[in-house]
């Protein structure tokens, strides 16, 4: 449901225009996350080899993101249901700032110690960053009264399409990933200084009180408190939307740290092909999500949702199996543009309750985010036994079982904490509504 909030006394163009502001900063803060990922993954070939590290020890340095991650991803949504969004942001983009100075400096003096802070710094601001940013996505998306999580997603897709034309740049002219990483956290320094200030305060906890009051009668005196995350995680709902995001986040993921190195020892490319073959995979990435809401609108979101977890399956597959290098590099075009939906079409189906919007997106989100940054590590692990190829089976089959439970998790959603099924379509927004 999307409700468009009015601040008492302010004329509806300046709250409008304030809203534009919102969904902009949350633009600009997703551009900067896809632009600093997307430098370390096309980087890690001359990283790796500038710290001398085989594919188990460069899983073991992955290990510091994902630390770092599951301390911001689970922490998050509590405080989140505290003080807000805002300060949770903010906090998170000073220690992705802080993450990639630690990487500049680790990765000029070849200290495997100081790659492994500077990513366990990078993913506890990304941790706690995307959580609170996805919970902003899904009440802007009521603000505006239309989608916006999958172009805030296309975003940050965006910035990985930058980044990996920055990193074949940056390869191909020898430049020192040092130099290049530096560049880059100097740029989003000067993004987040603009876009933080056009975050909201309090955001999570106004969208409860804003929810509560949908229907005129309810006073947050009177109304059922909003459920908090791990209440929502016992619904089976919030559990199927959950095992869905764990697979396509885990394709996502997987492609983001693990591709340029798949191509590279796996099918025999050099650094720059294999930087250039993860550009197609940014490229389709951001291709889907900018188009996808046209789509979804069109058909709905499990029909579309369905074809893309099939089509990611396909193109994992044949980058597993297919002996011609010419072949998997296509079909990492298929595989981007698979998984390009997935999160943030799950992430708006659970913002749809219209109470506990802001605790399901964070349940959701953390099951999403625990497969994106926790899953590529393991994988190192697999790949170091068996190939990087060979490990991606592991990816394939959850992605097979994400195209199974998708039809289910796709239905319109009924609360399973005996809510009445909500009133609209879980496909479309419907009008905006005013809530004074």
């Amino acid at each position: 449901m999307y409700v468009r909030t009015q601040h008492s006394g302010s004329p509806a163009a300046v709250d409008h225009s304030r809203d534009l502001r919102w969904r902009s900063s949350l633009f600009a803060c997703f551009v900067v996350f896809g632009l600093s990922l997307a430098t370390w993954v096309t980087r890690t070939p001359a990283i790796r080899d500038s710290v001398e590290a085989s594919t188990a020890q460069m899983g073991l340095l992955l290990l510091g993101l994902s630390i770092g991650s599951m301390v911001g991803v689970l922490s998050s949504g509590p405080i989140v249901a505290r003080v807000g969004c805002r300060p949770v942001a903010v906090a998170g983009c000073a220690s992705i700032t802080l993450g990639m100075a630690v990487l500049t400096v680790g990765s000029g003096l070849g200290a495997s110690v100081g790659i492994f802070l500077g990513l366990m710094l990078f993913g506890l601001g990304m941790g706690l960053t995307e959580i609170a940013l996805n919970i902003e996505g899904a009440a802007v998306e009521k603000a505006l009264g239309r989608s916006v999580l999958p172009a805030m997603h296309g975003c940050f897709s965006l910035g990985t399409v930058i980044g990996a034309v920055g990193g074949i740049l940056a390869t191909s002219q020898d430049v020192p990933p040092q130099w290049h990483l530096l560049t880059v956290t100097v740029i989003g320094v000067v993004l987040f200084v603009w876009a933080l200030p056009g975050l909201p305060a309090r955001t999570g906890l106004r969208a409860a009180v804003a929810a509560q009051a949908i229907d005129g009668s309810a006073t947050p005196a009177t109304a059922r408190p909003p459920a908090g995350m791990l209440q929502v995680l016992r619904r089976p709902t919030v559990i199927t939307l959950a095992v869905l995001l764990l697979g396509m986040a885990l394709a996502e993921g997987a492609a983001n740290d693990w591709l340029p190195l798949i191509m590279v020892d796996g099918h025999g490319l050099d650094a720059t092909v294999g930087s250039l073959v993860f550009t197609g995979f940014a490229v389709a990435m951001t291709v889907g999500r900018f188009t996808g809401s046209w789509f979804i609108d069109r058909y709905g979101r499990g029909p579309v949702l369905q074809v893309g977890v099939i089509t990611a399956g396909v193109g994992i597959a044949l980058v597993v199996f297919s002996p011609s290098p010419v072949l998997a590099g296509v079909a990492v075009l298929l595989w981007g543009l698979g998984a390009s939906l997935g999160f943030p079409v799950v992430v708006s189906a659970a913002g749809d309750h219209p109470t506990d919007s802001a605790a399901q997106v964070s349940a959701v989100a953390t099951a999403g985010y625990i497969a994106f940054l926790v899953g590529p590590p393991l994988l190192g692990l697999l790949g170091e036994h068996y190939g990087l190829r060979n490990a991606m089976l592991a990816v394939l089959a959850l992605v097979v079982a994400a195209a199974v439970v998708t039809p289910r998790a796709m239905r319109t959603p009924v609360h399973d904490d005996g809510d009445a099924p909500t009133a609209y379509p879980a496909t479309t927004p419907n009008p905006t509504q005013e809530v004074s």
